[in-house]
């Protein structure tokens, strides 16, 4: 889990905050914690700092953090748990004494795997860590991650990744000639070999539909099968 000085560190104007309050300062519960943290955490850096009215360390801490956080003039937000109000929050983060603050940002895997803990079907933070994941080589477990969730656009193409990197593609490191070729030498084989027919359609999941080669490529495959 990320500390309090490190996630501050890292806000810059590079994460465009989309809604906070003017302070950067919202008060969170059990029931908003979903919304207000974990989606929130796949935008911008969320401190979470728990704290409860009778912990005077806390009446020192939460000012100082405020002001840190107000600091970054939005590239960072701060939600505030009173533990004795929510206690499911606290469970989540097994505190044992406050206050006790947190960082989640969207890459960072303990942080994460905090999230899925709490809210096991998250869209973002399972999406985030299959993508951990993927860049690890850990193609299996991220697709066993991204079983576990509705399939979306993103999902889709993060599975499509997941299963070229178990057969030993690259796409990262393959250039556009390669790419080519290999989507070539597959087109042939498509109608008759189920594999080939997997890897030519999850290549084309990857490049994205932005890429003028998927359309080219889907037609011809459109015509080959049929």
């Amino acid at each position: 889990m990320t500390l309090i000085g490190e996630a501050v560190g890292v806000a810059s104007g590079h994460l465009r905050p989309t809604r906070s309050l003017a302070s950067g300062t919202m008060d969170v519960t059990d029931d908003t914690f979903q919304t207000d943290v974990l989606a929130r955490s796949t935008e911008v850096p969320v401190i979470v700092d728990l704290w409860a009215p009778w912990c005077g360390p806390c009446k020192t801490l939460g000012p100082m953090l405020e002001r840190a956080v107000a600091a970054t003039d939005g590239a960072v937000e701060l939600a505030k748990v009173n533990v004795d109000d929510n206690p499911r929050i606290a469970q989540s983060f097994a505190v044992q004494s406050i206050p006790a603050v947190f960082a989640i940002r969207d890459g960072d895997e303990p942080s994460l795997l905090q999230a899925l803990e709490l809210e096991p079907g998250h869209q973002g933070a399972t999406e985030a860590l299959a993508r951990i994941l993927i860049d690890r080589g850990e193609a299996a477990d991220a697709l066993t991650l991204l079983g576990r969730i509705p399939e979306t656009p993103r999902s889709r193409s993060l599975a499509a990744e997941a299963r070229l990197v178990e057969s030993g593609v690259n796409l990262s490191a393959s250039d556009d000639a390669e790419v080519d070729a290999r989507l070539t030498a597959l087109l042939e084989r498509v109608r008759d070999d189920d594999g080939a027919r997997q890897e030519f359609v999850d290549l084309l999941e990857t490049l994205g539909p932005e890429d003028p080669r998927t359309n080219t490529f889907r037609r011809a495959l459109a015509t080959r099968l049929y």
